[in-house]
């Protein structure tokens, strides 16, 4: 998608365009590349995303900034940076290839390590307070409402026999045994849904990312262009409502 993402904003006025989920910074990259007269600001509430992006970036000194915030704190990365307007805002929701591939950060079923999925590491709230701490039918809600799972009773029932669950990979193998056996050979790995909804859930994406639009909206002279990249239904629903006028 770097390509088709550099193209949105090929036509903008001159500028910052503010990445607002700067990750490893390969969108911006190629931003940055394609013209000389856009600068970037990069947000992400990930230190160490940040961090590598301004290794990968080191090439574009002068017209890079960054922002450890999370995008709904949107005006507050921009006051910090003196920005009063900019050309463009790209949005790229979820979570993260380096996020996924790293077991100590809790992200994934396919890596042993802490129940944590925190995009945030100074923020306490962590996926073991939800898999350990929710009550049952909050257990449930969160599964079946950010991970549109259907086996979301029966998961949040064995979650909650099996506690205190430590690792991912407890977690992962307590998810693919409340599934039936024939569920679980289609579809991907049987704790996928269920990863996706506590993940969600920790670091309220969904919570979060209306007012990070509307202010986007607000920040972006005529002219300029917004994309959203998009995962999940309910991430949809909210972009879609929020660009229909």
């Amino acid at each position: 998608m770097v390509d088709e993402v550099t193209e949105v904003f090929a036509g903008v006025p001159a500028g910052v365009i503010v990445d607002a989920t700067l990750g490893g910074g390969g969108h911006s990259a190629s931003i940055l590349s394609s013209r000389e007269d856009l600068d970037v600001l990069g947000i992400d509430q990930d230190a160490d995303a940040l961090a590598a992006a301004k290794s990968t970036l080191s090439d574009f000194e002068g017209r890079l900034r960054t922002s450890h915030r999370r995008f709904d704190k949107f005006n507050e990365s921009l006051e910090e940076h003196g920005i009063d307007s900019v050309s463009g805002v790209l949005f790229d929701l979820g979570v993260s290839s380096p996020q996924l591939d790293r077991g100590d950060r809790g992200f994934s079923y396919r890596h042993d390590g802490p129940l944590d999925m925190r995009m945030d590491a100074d923020q306490k709230w962590s996926a073991a307070d939800v898999v350990n701490g929710y009550p049952e039918a909050d257990l449930r809600r969160t599964i079946k409402q950010y991970g549109d799972e259907r086996f979301a009773s029966r998961i949040a029932r064995a979650i909650c026999a099996a506690r205190p669950i430590q690792t991912t990979s407890e977690l992962a193998a307590t998810v693919t045994a409340a599934i039936p056996a024939a569920a679980r050979r289609t579809g991907g790995h049987p704790a996928k849904r269920t990863f996706q909804a506590i993940r969600i859930e920790v670091n309220e994406e969904l919570d979060v990312l209306p007012e990070a639009l509307d202010q986007a909206i607000e920040a972006t002279i005529p002219g300029g262009r917004i994309a959203v990249l998009s995962y999940h239904s309910g991430e949809d629903r909210i972009v879609k409502d929020r660009f229909t006028f």
